[in-house]
């Protein structure tokens, strides 16, 4: 097979008109050669850190559309799985994807449950860890959120970053705003990558202490504008990651869309592509070919190099897409899954109280960080409850793996007015969390996601929409183009109900995620992220 265009060697920077010439999977021959074709032949696109569970698409189902925009290969940690199922869900994930051509490369999750102030579905130790790692399945030690047990020399977190670097396979980070001699501490301890900066001082600090930086551009946290400005300087130590992307948003575009953001710059185009293309590769290892003689023909076509829209996408030397269409295959799987709790009743939503101020989580649209603030209580009949009129709702997480007493705090800049939201994608642990304008409302919400086993969904007054993830509660068994559709509807109800925020679902869905600063909500309690302890709801 002989594929015809401008090729783009990245790795001598130059470009020159001629062809690729593939056999048994591999590239045969690179060569100059005259012809009319005026496409450019580049490596394929690589997602440097993704969950795919955060699609709501199997892997298999990921690939479908993925692989339209020019993406090759993922690094990819299973870590939400693994919060449901431990390792029997991290072999579930690594099994379906090899069911397609696109090249996922999934890590060891290395906390499993990310914190000890919430309750998982499963628990992922340093024995679970060393045999993972011992799997060539297994490409890397993911990311390292426990970074308070880097920094007290916590045994077990050593444990499985010592299991990492005697099976020489790297270990991504976590540590949002470490700086100083803390980032230099975790650093030292063998972590080599970053995804979690959200300031161009932070990544410059670590980019200065060796780390790799992974700029992050998802459906909730977008810090390319941010971050963006470093890539000319440090486009080696640099790549491109979406970290959590919906399934609308992954219709749309995936890496190739941040090369044409940053080419729009004026950065060079071979240091974007470097770090759209090699820069992961190299760093973890890959099989996965940069366009080079012997290399597996992994590589796409595009008819610029501006705006990179994706003509054809070829994985070991086979043409897996063409101008907007998938050729890859439906793929037939066992549906998984682990919800164990019961439906519950309004009264278990009241928060009996006559706090005058409370504390508050404070969202932040397209961030993962929360802001703590104090705002007036409104009280009905004794029970805390929310209040539109100054946009502080009631927030609940329910513990899905076993009957508890949800748990209860309040957050602004959801924006409801009217109804309830809520998902059984909640980071880390996928408790159910959901948030709205009555107690009412919210036991409505949770409920519906109980009776379907896992879901998102809005109800009001007039109707209930769900989208259904059977898949351990926070994936699909649908195509990436249904559930996309459905997910787009679900969305827009919830921005009809009032919601201003671009994401709302994603952005719920982080609301559980203690590690990210600064206040947040555990199936436990509310959590200070600052000081890693829970805190009360009422100020006096």
């Amino acid at each position: 097979m002989i594929v015809q265009g401008n090729i783009v060697d990245i790795l001598n920077k130059t470009i020159f008109k001629g062809e690729v010439e593939v056999k048994n999977g591999k590239i045969l021959e690179i060569r100059k050669a005259n012809h009319n074709n005026n496409t450019y032949i580049l490596p394929g696109f690589i997602d440097a850190h993704i969950h795919i569970e955060s699609s709501m698409l199997v892997p298999s189902e990921f690939a479908k559309i993925a692989v339209t925009h020019g993406t090759v290969a993922t690094v990819s940690d299973p870590h939400e799985i693994a919060n449901v199922l431990g390792v029997k869900g991290v072999n579930f994930m690594i099994e379906n994807g090899k069911k397609v051509p696109l090249k996922f490369n999934f890590g060891a999750p290395s906390c499993v449950p990310a914190t000890s102030f919430e309750s998982a579905g499963a628990v992922i130790n340093a024995d679970d860890i060393k045999r993972m790692l011992e799997n060539p399945d297994i490409k890397y030690l993911a990311e390292m959120m426990n970074y308070p047990g880097v920094l007290f020399d916590d045994a077990e977190v050593l444990a499985k970053i010592k299991q990492a670097k005697n099976n020489n396979k790297p270990v991504d980070g976590h540590a949002p705003g470490l700086r100083g001699q803390d980032a230099t501490k975790y650093i030292a301890a063998g972590i080599s990558t970053d995804h979690e900066c959200f300031s161009f001082d932070e990544a410059k600090e670590k980019l200065e202490k060796g780390m790799k930086v992974i700029i992050r551009e998802g459906s909730a946290a977008k810090n390319f504008e941010a971050l963006i400005d470093l890539l000319p300087e440090n486009y080696q130590n640099i790549m491109f990651c979406s970290d959590d992307k919906h399934p609308d948003d992954l219709l749309l575009g995936h890496i190739n869309k941040l090369c044409e953001r940053a080419v729009a710059k004026g950065i060079d185009v071979f240091k974007v592509l470097q770090v759209a293309c090699v820069n992961p590769v190299k760093h973890y290892n890959l099989d996965v070919g940069l366009l080079q003689k012997n290399d597996f023909a992994d590589f796409v076509v595009v008819d610029n190099l501006i705006n990179f829209n994706v003509l054809e996408t070829y994985i070991n030397g086979d043409l897996i897409a063409k101008n907007g269409e998938s050729f890859v295959k439906h793929v037939d799987f066992e549906v998984p899954n682990n919800f164990k709790t019961d439906k519950k009743k309004v009264e278990d939503f009241r928060v009996e109280s006559s706090a005058k101020k409370i504390r508050v989580i404070e969202a932040l649209d397209g961030e993962l960080l929360t802001n703590q603030i104090e705002a007036a209580s409104l009280i009905e009949n004794g029970n805390l409850v929310s209040n539109t009129t100054t946009d502080i709702l009631k927030i609940t997480v329910v513990n899905r793996y076993k009957n508890v007493k949800p748990s209860i705090a309040f957050i602004k800049n959801f924006g409801l007015k009217e109804g309830a939201i809520a998902s059984s994608v909640g980071h880390d642990s996928h408790n159910i969390i959901a948030l709205g304008v009555s107690d009412e409302a919210i036991c409505k919400a949770v409920n519906l996601i109980i009776e379907n086993r896992g879901g998102v969904c809005a109800v009001n007054a007039a109707k209930e929409n769900i989208v259904s993830l059977p898949v351990a509660g926070i994936m699909s068994d649908k195509s990436a183009k249904e559930i996309g559709k459905q997910y787009a509807a679900l969305d827009k109800m919830a921005k009809e109900m009032g919601s201003k925020l671009k994401a709302p679902y994603m952005s719920l869905s982080f609301m559980a995620l203690l590690v990210i600063p600064s206040l947040k909500l555990s199936d436990k309690g509310l959590f200070n992220g600052d000081t890693f302890e829970f805190t009360a709801i009422g100020l006096d």
